[in-house]
């Protein structure tokens, strides 16, 4: 069956009309005509309600250590969450001292996490890499430095030995479910074994719009930890957006199987809202969208038909050969699937097209493949495109209670936002914080858009990249330019006279390296008469950027790091084209835009022979 002809599976969407105001300076205002209705006061709410409602439906489910899935149902999720909010009531925690956690997602994580919520005790997940990955635990030195955390949580005491021995400062509680490090730790079974008392209940009644849930830590363009306050109001109010936009989650609630972080906006507010919110079940995938990690993926997949699936285009990608291997895993994936979700960067058209054709030849349907767009700031749901689109970049357009205004810069929009869904500031910056708006309130993204049809708004937003250089890889790891352009041009010197680094929504980076003719001249030992083509195509000076490349990718620590392929750019940047401004700086996302042949070169399967390489 042709998959473009065959039907789409019945799903119920929210798509409101829009007021579009256009200003003189050029802005332009979006925003839904219908205003966002009621929502609840705090997130526990929810809970609550499902508890009462449906007390034995499984809230969150794991894989214990034999393999088989360990059920919580909404009923112990509220018990539980009572038990440990009480144990930490007694501790006197607060905002100024909160709870900071550091394991990977579980079912202790998300007790834990509920226990805060019910409290009113905000808490903090901080990225595991910061404790099992990095050496120096600089960054995770300066997120407890910056929250000043009163109780810090980790699963495994044995596996976070080193981190919490040099991060956690001397009086500061530890909590680990298994395995006490060597300065000792309070077992989380304490926590949960608690008897709640009608303190919880008060000090849940006490909570309002304005408490502080949780801070996420974003990192901004100079690597400096951010954390971003998220209120009650934020959150309750995205997740009304949200069954706004995938109504049908009103009528069935979720079933998700899902990886993403809990310390990542994506996973820790949108995917686990949802599931809380509309009286779902979480189950926890203990996979990652990596070779290696995907098998965990697809086994949870061959057990739990999801109704809605998030991942990351890379996620995607790696689940396609064993859809396309599987029919059994097919016809249980697509089974009773409603909407597949796609976020954190751009998805590439071939497996924007692929899972559809998969979809087709297996159910004799397309799936709605949907997408949002926002940013830790926004909680996350900011766009979405709630209908079908054969443009894998089209973003959609602002939730309902969301006001975009759209900025020229550089000729391009510049997206910025407005709404009770975005955060009041940065924890303890108050000049970033302020630094984060315009004048009239509206959030900077940071972010670029175009219109896919400038005459017709209805059809939405297309993503056009970061308004700065940086930018994220198709696993959604943010790429920081600036250092790294930096580290590669003194790598490759004197050959290379300045780099621009490419890869945004692709596997990995590369780099078009402006030559230093003379210097390439010298190297192939060629006369001042040879052309430009033929120094550059010189073997020995091919050789050499391999050589630079090989020993590059060597000393890298991760993908966001790496530069796995290069290419040199010929054809001198000029001030005339807009690529070198008047300072003689380039200007990274015009040479990208200027050049989509040599971009497509550089990851094209079998590259040209211009095309240096890390790899053999």
């Amino acid at each position: 069956m042709n998959d473009s002809s065959a039907p789409i599976r019945r799903v119920r969407l929210g798509r409101p009309a829009y007021d579009v105001a256009r200003r003189p300076d050029g802005s332009i205002l979006l925003r839904a005509k219908p205003a966002l209705g009621p929502y609840p006061a705090r997130m526990t709410d929810p809970l609550r309600s499902w508890a009462e409602r449906e007390p034995g439906r499984t809230l969150f489910a794991a894989r214990g250590k034999d393999g088989r899935w360990q059920h919580i149902s909404y009923r112990k999720a509220l018990e539980t969450a009572r038990s440990i909010g009480q144990a930490l009531l007694k501790r006197g925690l607060s905002a100024e001292r909160p709870v900071v956690i550091l394991s990977g997602n579980d079912l202790d994580h998300a007790m834990l996490a509920l226990g805060c919520m019910v409290a009113g005790i905000p808490y903090a997940p901080v990225s595991p890499a910061y404790s099992l990955v990095a050496s120096d635990f600089a960054k995770l030195k300066s997120i407890f430095a910056l929250l000043t955390p009163g109780l810090v949580y980790a699963s495994d005491g044995r596996l976070f030995e080193r981190a919490l021995g040099a991060a956690v400062p001397a009086g500061v509680e530890i909590v680990v479910s298994e395995n006490t490090p060597s300065r000792g730790a309070t077992p989380f079974a304490e926590l949960a074994e608690t008897p709640a008392t009608s303190a919880i209940d008060d000090a849940n009644s006490r909570i309002d719009d304005d408490s502080i849930v949780k801070f996420l830590f974003t990192s901004g363009s100079t690597g400096e930890p951010k954390a971003v306050i998220n209120t009650n109001r934020m959150w309750c109010a995205n997740q009304k957006m949200l069954r706004e936009g995938l109504a049908f989650m009103q009528d069935e609630p979720p079933v998700i199987v899902d990886w993403s972080p809990w310390h990542h906006t994506a996973g820790g507010n949108h995917n686990v809202g949802l599931v809380l919110c509309n009286g779902g079940t979480f189950y926890i995938d203990k996979g990652k969208p990596t070779p290696d990690g995907i098998g965990a993926t697809v086994e949870a997949l061959r057990e739990v038909a999801p109704t809605w699936y998030f991942n990351v285009p890379k996620g995607f990608e790696a689940l396609l050969p064993y859809l396309r291997a599987d029919a059994a895993l097919r016809r249980t994936f697509f089974s009773r699937l409603k909407v597949l979700w796609f976020a954190g960067a751009g998805i590439s058209q071939h497996v924007f097209d692929e899972m559809q054709q998969l979809a087709v030849e297996t159910c004799g349907e397309r799936i709605l493949f949907l997408t949002g767009f926002g940013a830790t700031e926004t909680a996350p749901y900011a766009l979405a495109r709630t209908w079908h689109s054969t443009v894998a970049s089209n973003m959609g357009l602002p939730a309902i209670g969301v006001e975009m205004k759209l900025v020229p810069v550089e000729g391009k929009l510049d997206g910025r936002l407005r709404g009770p869904s975005i955060m009041p500031g940065y924890w303890r910056r108050p000049e970033l914080s302020a630094a984060a708006f315009d004048e009239e309130g509206f959030y900077r993204l940071g972010d670029a858009f175009a219109f896919e049809d400038p005459e017709d708004i209805s059809k939405g937003l297309l993503f056009e990249g970061r308004t700065a250089e940086n930018f994220k890889l198709s696993t959604g790891t943010w790429v920081h330019v600036g250092p790294l352009r930096a580290q590669f041009l003194a790598h490759c010197a004197p050959l290379a006279r300045d780099v621009v680094i490419a890869g945004a929504d692709r596997n990995y980076v590369s780099a078009l390296i402006c030559p230093d003719i003379d210097a390439c001249r010298k190297v192939a030992a060629l006369p001042a008469a040879a052309s430009v083509s033929d120094v550059l195509d010189a073997p020995v000076v091919k050789a050499w950027v391999k050589e630079r490349l090989r020993s590059f990718a060597a000393a890298s620590t991760g993908s966001s790091n790496l530069v796995r392929r290069a290419a040199f750019l010929a054809e001198p940047l000029t001030i005339d084209t807009g690529e070198l401004t008047d300072k003689g700086s380039i200007n990274q996302r015009l040479v990208i835009r200027n050049r989509p042949r040599l971009i497509e070169e550089l990851y094209a399967a079998l590259p040209p022979a211009h095309v240096m390489a890390s790899d053999p």
